[in-house]
Formats: C-alpha cells, structure tokens, sequence
C-alpha cells in the first residue's frame, strides 16, 4: 500500500464540473493514461518501485483519505482502519491509495488562537483532498470521518470533485467512572465552570479529566461529531448502519470493510457523489437534525454541502420551512437523558429514517444503490422510548430552531432540544463582551448576574477570522450553576454539547455590521421561542465589529479571512476578486 501526503495552502475552486477529459467516459478509468505518454510512464516508474505490479496499476485507483492524527483520540484508531478498508479495496479489484490529510480535533486544536483554526481546517481539508486526487486523477475515494470538521469536510470535497465516494463513520467514545459515577468529556467540559465559581478544586477536575476517556473516538454525546456521522447515513453517504457506532468496534470495522468493497463497484457503476448528494437528501438530513436536535454547526455545514455540490439551495431557509411542522423524537445527551449508544442500540439512524418516512423524500439514492426509503422499510421499528414514534413525540417542536428579528435578520439558531427547563420567553439586559477568556473571567468575580443575556460577538468565520470558541463559556456557564439563569447570544463557535438558552450562528455575524455589531451594555434583549423572535432595543446598526484583527492576519488564517464567505451560505471559500474589483457575497 502506498502513502501519499499533500499539504499545501487552500484556494477557491471554480464551481463547475471538471473537463470530459479528465472526468473520463464508460467503460474507461480516468487514472488510466495512455501507455507511451509522460504520465503513464513517470507514475509506472514510480508506483513499481514501492510494489505495485504494472498489471496491479490498470485496476480502478481509490484514494483512502485518512484524517488520523496523534494530537486527539478521535482519531487515534484510524490507521488501523486504513487497513481494513485497503484490503477490501484490493480484494473487490482496486487499488488502494493511502492519503493523509490535517486532523483538526475540537478540544485539541482549539488550544491555539481561541480556536479560530477549526474552521478554517474544515476547508482546508477540502483543499487537501482535491489537490490529491484530482492532482493524481484518482477514480475515487473513501473517506474515514472522525471529529467534528472531517465529515462535513469529506462530504464537502465529496460535493466538489464529484466522484464516486463513501465516508467510513469513526464512530464514538467510550467514558469512564470517576467517584462512582459515570464520566465522560462533557462532564469534564461543564466542570471548569465549577472551578471557576469554587464549587471543585482543580485537583479534581485533574482526577475527573484522568477517568472520563476509555477508548478512542469522538465525544460520546449528539454534538457536532455525532450530529454530523448521523447527518452523512442520512444523505445516503455511507453504508448503511453506520452512525452512531462505537469507535474500532467489531460493526464498525465491518462497516469500513463493506465500504472498501462498495467503493469498486460504484466505481464501475458511474455512481458519483452528486448523484446522491441532491436538494432531496439535503431534506432529508434536515429532517434528521430537526427530529434529533443535532448541533447547531450542522446548519452551516449542510449549507456548505449543498454550496459545494452546486444545489442553489437556500439551506437556512429549508430549516425554517421544515421546521414549522416538525417533531422532536428523541432526548439523547446533552439534550436529555439518554445516550447516544442507547440510539445505536435501537437501530440507528436506519430506525429514525424508517420513523420518518413520511416526511421524507423516500427515492433518494444512497451509496448503497439502493434508495432512502428502500432501506428505511427495512428496519426497526422505533422503541418508543428512546426514539418516539411521530404521532407521540417528545415535543410538538424540532429540536433546532431558526430565529429572526431586529438582532438576527438573516437568521440565527437555538438548539431548544437543549435548552431545559429554560424561560419560552426571556427579556433581559445585553452584558457584552469582546471575548470568550473576558466572559468566563467575569463568571469567577460575579460580574454576570441572572437575568442577563451575554453577547459574544465579532466571533464569526470573518470576525474571528475563524470562528472564535465561545463554547467553553457556554459550558462554564452551566458548570457554575448560572445556565437556566441566563441567555447567551453569540455569532461565535458553539459546540453541539453546549445546552441552555443559546442563541447561536447570529446572521449577518458582527463583522459584517448587522445588528449584532450595533448592540450597547444595558440594551435589552428579547428571546420567544414560541414566536422564533429575537429583537434587540434600541436597534442600531454599528461599524463592524471582530475579535482579532483579519487584515493584518498572515498564513493560513490571513489567506482564509481573505477568501472566506458569509455563513449562511456556509462559510465556504470564494474565488478572489480580479485585481481593482471587490469580492461579492452574491
């Protein structure tokens, strides 16, 4: 097997399909190129020498995109995945070709620059791969997904080259005990608050931090990892019965087997990923966010999807107008009691399908080459516990809703599935602050108070550059007792473990001068999630406001705050300017 690494700086892609001559015809691989030429003859000399026999080299070449890396435990177990889908590609007639990307991981990467580069990776992944596979005119590709920022990235490139592609879900954590009870990293997460407000020592949280991990994978909780393994079954990219699963379990491993296999076959079948990645099978994800109460950061990474794969599909809009008449069906952590291994146990994403059927659009292709609602009849039925049935839902809501107002024109979200026992409506006055650190330090000195609604803003993928973290606060806010006491409203990064009265993903974001830009101390601020209103009084609309300073960022940030576009198109990189003209969101 061989290894190939690619890393270098991300530029916009044109948004059209690739030349006839690059893409291939029927019955011809792309990878095949014409024995006598350059190419063929510098790659023969190449590939032979690490091993692969010259008739090896006329199989079907298959990239195996490997996010792996031994900054995080998300990924700690994909090398020895790598394997196993290798050995099924080989077996089902391919050729398969090791490619690493950068492993962005939400609790390790975030330690730098207030987390403003994990976004930014997202698309840097994107970039990654594209210049890998269409630099090396692979035939396709399978793509092992682990923490919060690689599934939407592979989906994301899967949307762009439009190739045959399947995404091998990493799968989740196993938590520990710690003082007779069970941990896990969200309890670790919520636990600095504690600390803060001097309700636990730091020798603890030491001691709690040393218990709450088992196993590799992601946070074991439905937050942006987990939301977005669920939400790639649910367009039809993966093999079916794939999310959740445990990490480097006995299923999962089969999964990515099965994966290996299918890759060839979709190959020879002319299968490529936008032929499954449709305007239909982005409902029917939403449909799945909304039932569940995925992460709020799913909205953006669907959107960024459906950018990529060229849908012309106003994804905010489509969360809105579902929303209006769909259920909440499940309560899984942080939104509830349950786990989100009790949703593996009762069939997964296939039985949440199956329970949904009548809102979906049920032709929809999968990977599988069979379609959506095909495989749906095919499994279990709802427990009526941990999953309800329609007609007996948690709640006449969704567990995502789309905000508007005075404060958020063009949109925001509140993940009410988590929010508790938190106030439908809630009035308060604006505390503002300019950063994540400023806001937990002011938690530690009693400078919020209940009944105020915190504003973190200029946090957006343009203000950050990157978006900043104002997660932690969120998660400190609970930890020290004060979550149902206040709102947060924020243009920041959230995280999908994040609960309360949470106004998140503000749009227009700060740095654009909407209205969040214009908002003073002791302005009030008024939240009804009954009505989906969020207004602000006095309004005014202020210069734009961001946390670091994007002009003067160089690297990779500079170059992303340069390129990177408004988020409720997903944040995607735009093509620059021609020189003398201005870049246009439109």
């Amino acid at each position: 097997m061989s290894s190939t690494s690619q890393h270098s700086p991300a530029h916009p892609t044109e948004r059209r399909p690739l030349p006839d001559e690059d893409r291939g015809s029927p019955g011809r691989l792309r990878s095949n190129f014409t024995p006598g030429s350059t190419r063929w003859a510098v790659r023969r000399a190449q590939w032979t020498s690490m091993g692969h026999a010259p008739e090896d080299q006329e199989r079907p070449k298959i990239a195996v995109v490997n996010t792996s890396s031994k900054l995080s435990v998300c990924f700690a177990h994909l090398d020895g995945i790598v394997d196993v889908v290798s050995e099924a590609i080989w077996e089902a007639g391919g050729l398969p070709l090791e490619i690493r990307t950068v492993a962005p991981s939400d609790f390790v990467t975030s330690a730098g620059r207030k987390g403003r580069y994990l976004m930014p990776t997202r698309d840097l992944i994107v970039n990654d791969i594209e210049a890998a596979v269409e630099g090396a005119s692979l035939d396709g590709m399978v793509c092992l997904s682990s923490c919060d920022k690689t599934t939407p990235a592979h989906l994301m490139a899967s949307a762009r080259l439009d190739l045959p592609s399947i995404l091998v879900i990493g799968g989740y954590q196993q938590g520990g005990q710690h003082a007779g009870c069970s941990v896990d990293i969200d309890t670790v997460y919520e636990s600095v608050g504690a600390v803060k407000s001097g309700r636990m020592t730091t020798e603890e949280l030491g001691r709690l931090a040393d218990s709450a991990i088992k196993g590799p994978g992601v946070c074991a909780g439905l937050a942006t990892a987990n939301t977005m393994h669920i939400l790639a079954e649910s367009l039809g990219m993966t093999i079916p019965g794939s999310a959740p699963t445990r990490a480097d379990s006995v299923p999962m491993r089969a999964r990515a087997a099965e994966a290996g296999t299918r890759i060839v076959d979709m190959v020879a079948e002319g299968l490529t990923a936008r032929k499954v990645l449709t305007r239909e099978a982005v409902g029917n994800a939403i449909e799945v966010a909304l039932a569940l109460g995925g992460s709020v950061n799913c909205v953006r990474h669907l959107a960024a999807v459906a950018n990529e794969a060229d849908l012309d599909m106003d994804v905010v809009a489509a969360f809105e107008e579902r929303g209006r008449s769909a259920v909440q069906l499940a309560t899984i952590r942080p939104n509830g009691p349950h786990q989100v291994w009790d949703l593996d146990r009762v069939g997964g994403v296939q039985t949440v399908l199956r329970t949904l059927l009548p809102r979906l659009d049920q032709g929809a292709r999968t990977v599988s080459g069979r379609t959506v609602g095909e495989l749906a009849r095919e499994a279990s039925e709802a427990d009526g516990q941990i999953l309800r049935r329609l007609d007996d839902p948690v709640r006449d809501e969704p567990g995502l809703l789309i905000m508007r107002g005075s404060l958020a024109p063009d949109g925001a979200i509140v993940k009410v599935a988590g929010a508790g026992d938190a106030r439908r409506q809630f009035s308060g006055k604006a505390n503002v602050f300019a950063s994540e650190d400023e806001a937990i330090s002011a938690l530690g000195e009693n400078g919020i108070q209940p009944g105020e609604v915190i504003i973190l803003r200029g946090m957006g993928p343009r203000g950050g550059p990157g978006t900043v973290f104002a997660a932690s606060f969120v998660a400190a806010l609970n930890g020290a007792g004060l979550g149902g006491q206040v709102a947060v409203v924020t243009d920041g990064e959230l995280s999908g473990l994040n609960h309360g009265l949470v106004v998140g993903q503000v749009m227009p974001e700060a740095a654009d001068g909407g209205p969040l830009a214009g908002v003073e101390a002791g302005d009030t601020i008024s939240i009804d999630l009954d009505a989906r209103l969020i207004d602000v009084s006095p309004l005014r609309h202020g210069s734009p406001v961001t946390a670091g300073r994007p002009e003067e960022e160089r690297g990779w940030l500079g170059q992303y705050a340069a390129l990177v576009g408004p988020v409720q198109q997903g944040a995607v990189l735009r093509r620059p300017a021609p020189l003398g003209r201005e870049s246009s969101d439109e």
